[in-house]
């Protein structure tokens, strides 16, 4: 049910919800106080009333679009990634949820149509994309306040702007801030074919970095190695491989890495630790496996390892808007450089969201769902 008296808000960027009111003819105080005329524009977006299986919860809906106040920014959505986070966030096992209901999506590329008097960053047809998560980029349109927003290149493609706000910086983060890497130093990770996966390799390359990336043993390893190598990785080896005895002479022709990037836990995560130089660091910034990280006392004690965790949001609390948006337009510059591409993508319409939903849940998925408006 919809609760008419009620504005939408995401606690962590309650002014970012000012984008839309349920379509439902309700004529509250709040409703009222967003209505830009008689007959408000209409617009399509994925909402969800409650927490579960996304496939079943998420439903698309008619919405009317909030008037534009004087600070404030009209967006025409032109895609929009579905991202694990935006799955666990709709399961409700996220570390950051929105009040219900809510619209799906936390990244996304969008095309400014209008902008408020007060407004003098943007104008109407720059790119921008969200500042912050729990914006909701599942829909067609919306209004959002000029500072929920940062402006990125209206050149470069739009499966990289739409990609941009996530994935890569976690991926450019990691690479920078645990260790004090230099240009010939190797870094091992698993879920190599990931979204974050694809761009480690990516900038790794491009600071000089060798990557040993780990990946699930599939049908069409080969496939997915020749790709990952086109994109920069200098080793691909299976969970199976990283196993095996033999892997200790591996290292006889490169370094062993000082970094370790984990996104599975479970065993995968030990084995990582397990190849890591003495007093390196494995940094857990995901969860696949649903298993917790083991690490052996002896790992701990006799190499001296640490384990550290990354999540980007807590990042941003910690770190100012103008850093972050530095942050997107070093990453721009890769992609204008042709050193950083987005990761393999499925585009696929906004109102075939259940098959999109569905695949981006598939295991061996290598191919992200973008949803376009």
């Amino acid at each position: 049910m919809w609760v008419c008296s009620k504005l939408w808000r995401v606690q962590t960027a309650a002014r970012q919800w000012r984008g839309l009111l349920p379509a439902s003819g309700c004529h509250g105080p709040a409703a009222s106080s967003y209505s830009a005329s008689a007959e408000p524009a209409r617009v399509r977006a994925l909402v969800y009333g409650h927490h579960g299986d996304p496939a079943k919860v998420v439903e698309l809906k008619n919405l009317e679009l909030a008037a534009v106040g004087g600070s404030d920014v009209r967006v025409k959505m032109l895609a929009a990634p579905i991202n694990p986070s935006d799955i666990n966030m709709i399961q409700g096992n996220y570390g950051l949820l929105p009040e219900l209901p809510a619209v799906g999506g936390n990244e996304g590329v969008a095309q400014v149509v209008a902008v408020g008097s007060s407004v003098t960053g943007l104008k109407p047809g720059d790119w921008v994309i969200p500042a912050n998560a729990g914006l909701g980029t599942w829909r067609t349109e919306a209004v959002f306040s000029e500072e929920a927003l940062i402006q990125v290149p209206n050149d470069i493609p739009l499966q990289s702007a739409a990609t941009l706000g996530v994935n890569p910086c976690t991926a450019y983060r990691m690479l920078m801030d645990f260790e004090q890497l230099q240009p010939g130093d190797s870094v091992i990770q698993n879920a190599s074919n990931s979204g974050v996966g694809q761009a480690v390799i990516q900038i790794a390359a491009a600071l000089g970095l060798r990557t040993i990336n780990v990946v699930r043993d599939r049908p069409d390893i080969q496939k997915l190695s020749d790709r990952l190598k086109s994109l920069g990785a200098e080793h691909v080896i299976t969970e199976e491989e990283l196993r095996r005895p033999e892997m200790k002479n591996f290292f006889k022709d490169m370094p062993q890495p000082r970094l370790a990037l984990n996104c599975v836990g479970g065993k995968s995560s030990t084995e990582l630790l397990r190849q890591l130089a003495r007093g390196g660091t494995m940094v857990t910034y995901g969860g696949m496996a649903k298993q917790p990280v083991i690490a052996s006392v002896s790992l701990l004690i006799f190499k001296d390892l640490k384990l550290r965790g990354f999540w980007l949001s807590q990042w941003k609390k910690d770190h100012s808007p103008d850093q972050f948006k530095e942050l997107i337009l070093t990453l721009c510059d890769l992609i204008c450089r042709g050193q950083l591409t987005a990761p393999a993508c499925s585009q696929v319409p906004l109102q075939d969201y259940q098959s999109a939903l569905e695949a981006s849940m598939k295991p061996f998925m290598s191919s992200k769902q973008i949803l376009t408006m």
